[in-house]
């Protein structure tokens, strides 16, 4: 077990600072971007020649070291050796989060894995950005980044989404929106719900919100431009083929499990519903369902 505190503890090892940058509008980045950008003793960009744009923006003359994709295990060692003598680094991506559909994981695990604070500052994320005004459920939802390319592994993919409840958020090229538009064709109902949302936080953003039998004939009429989120609605719990709660053929660990996942209860919720459903002690049903713990 680790334990970090990343403000209270003072240490002779550098600091990891992931920095989100804006997707878009470059008034989305915080003062505490900026100054952290500026204190640190190299920021690792995955593309220096766009974070160079934005480094004169704001007046940051920090040195840059590219870190990216082709070049991971190569700047590995390097980056650590600088925070292992002391030395703060800051890592960012072309735009948003660093690690979400960009470099940066091997990074954290490594530092994680010698004892170097990862400090996460908050900031710009597509995802998300895109979720909350699309209007489907922000409740629950499951980012997966971007979808496969293959048809055969699309038409598997989004098999696996269309039983899931939570609203899915994926990225997608506008190169490749039509064609994976006709895969999800094949999986999903003519009026199941969909998003897209195209150039956030830019002057020409836009939100296609419809069905998806809609937005495909728009898309087959209108040229789409810019990177996308795609968001697809959660599909409902079929109630003719899902057990009944009150079955006799769940256990009470099972009637537990299925409260927590569909009716999303705590577990002391679900414990207390099931107890009073089948007229059991709730302490009988928490020994159930705990007794293997």
């Amino acid at each position: 077990m680790q334990v970090q505190k990343s403000y209270k503890e003072q240490s002779e090892l550098g600091s990891l600072y992931l920095v989100p940058t804006p997707i878009g509008n470059l008034e989305d980045m915080s003062y505490r971007a900026i100054k952290t950008l500026k204190a640190v003793t190299v920021i690792a960009s995955e593309d220096t020649r766009n974070t160079q744009k934005l480094l004169n923006h704001f007046e940051i003359d920090t040195k840059q070291i590219s870190f990216h994709t082709h070049n991971t295990q190569q700047r590995l060692p390097e980056l650590l050796n600088m925070l292992l003598s002391g030395q703060d680094v800051a890592q960012v991506s072309d735009a948003g989060m660093p690690s979400i559909s960009d470099p940066g994981s091997e990074l954290v695990a490594a530092c994680i894995e010698h004892g170097i604070k990862v400090i996460s500052l908050p900031g710009a994320t597509a995802g998300v950005t895109a979720l909350i005004a699309s209007g489907l459920s922000p409740d629950r939802f499951t980012f997966h980044g971007f979808p496969p390319r293959k048809k055969n592994e699309q038409l598997l993919f989004f098999e696996g989404l269309k039983t899931q409840t939570t609203t899915h958020i994926l990225y997608e090229s506008p190169y490749r929106l039509k064609k994976t538009l006709n895969v999800m064709k094949n999986v999903f109902s003519d009026n199941h719900r969909i998003v897209i949302c195209r150039e956030l936080t830019k002057i020409h953003e836009e939100y296609l919100r419809g069905t998806l039998s809609e937005i495909h004939s728009y898309i087959e009429e209108h040229e789409i431009k810019g990177e996308c989120c795609l968001l697809i609605e959660g599909g409902e719990i079929d109630t003719e083929t899902s057990p009944t709660l009150n079955s006799e053929s769940l256990t009470v660990e099972e009637h537990v499990q299925l409260l927590i996942t569909e009716e999303q209860l705590s577990s002391k919720e679900a414990i207390k519903k099931v107890a009073k459903e089948r007229q059991l002690r709730k302490q009988d049903v928490y020994r159930m369902v705990h007794q293997r713990d």
